[in-house]
């Protein structure tokens, strides 16, 4: 059984409105999971913070409340997406030292109530 908050997979969540997201951070949360958008950071970070609620359920692809979260696919599959995570790849590598550090990351998520 593969753990949602383990696994290293970059994850593709699809939510009930329609929206998809590449989630660059992810946390458990007491009532679900709490994740980062991509390039959450150049902007307000909490813009970027979402709280999803629900169990969560499954070995992948996961259900949490009404949001499914899968692996995400290939330019064949999710191209645009697929895309968008190639450029973060390479600003990550190219920026590194402007992305926040492990322990700000986490006291952000604790912010919006992750456990970590």
């Amino acid at each position: 059984m593969a753990n949602l908050f383990s696994v290293t997979a970059p994850l593709l969540i699809h939510l009930p409105t329609g929206d998809m997201h590449v989630m660059a951070e992810r946390f458990p949360h007491t009532r679900g999971l709490v994740y980062f958008d991509l390039f959450w950071h150049l902007g307000n970070p909490h813009l970027g913070v979402h709280v999803v609620e629900g169990i969560v359920k499954g070995d992948g692809p996961w259900k949490i409340g009404d949001a499914m979260v899968r692996v995400l696919g290939c330019h064949g599959t999710d191209g645009a997406l697929a895309r968008r995570f190639d450029e973060w790849r390479i600003y990550l590598t190219e920026n590194l030292d402007t992305y926040p550090s492990r322990p700000e990351i986490e006291a952000i998520a604790r912010r919006h109530g992750a456990l970590t």
